[in-house]
């Protein structure tokens, strides 16, 4: 996944090279092409790509934390004193 991003991102560099260097061209152009049709959609496409990944540790964090709950390691949430009671 990571060779595409930094293929598309070197397509992109060299879009905003051409850009800049064109007798038409501007610099600010060339940061606004790198900018919208480099980093931002790679950086949206890199973060959804990434959730799954995120939410399967967070899975498996509560599943660790339940287990030692049950094992006795550390209290259950309604047993600590630095929590909160529940007032319902």
């Amino acid at each position: 996944m990571y060779l595409v991003v930094i293929a598309w991102l070197y397509v992109v560099l060299m879009m905003s090279v051409a850009e800049a260097t064109n007798t038409t061209g501007t610099l600010l152009g060339a940061i606004i092409t790198f900018f919208l049709y480099g980093l931002g959609p790679v950086a949206l496409v890199v973060y959804l790509m990434g959730a799954p990944a995120r939410s399967k540790a967070i899975k498996k964090r509560n599943a660790e934390e339940r287990a030692r709950e049950m094992a006795g390691e550390i209290p259950a949430p309604e047993a600590r004193p630095d929590m909160p009671a529940d007032k319902s």
